[in-house]
């Protein structure tokens, strides 16, 4: 199987109404959650994290 990238599973806890948010969003477009969430991550601009978020970033990554 030829994946167009390298595959890194990662598990979120969401709160009940972020969960529910989330599900709402996912069926009234009919797209999966894993697609929402990339797209979001994608959005996401590195220059604009805080010194916090960039280190959390950086952990994760490694």
């Amino acid at each position: 199987m030829n994946k167009k990238w390298a595959v890194k599973r990662i598990t979120i806890n969401l709160a009940s109404t972020e969960s529910e948010k989330l599900e709402k969003y996912c069926a009234s477009t009919g797209r999966p959650a894993t697609d929402v969430i990339r797209e979001l991550i994608r959005s996401l601009s590195i220059t604009e994290l805080s010194a916090s978020e960039q280190t959390t970033l950086f952990l994760i990554k490694n």
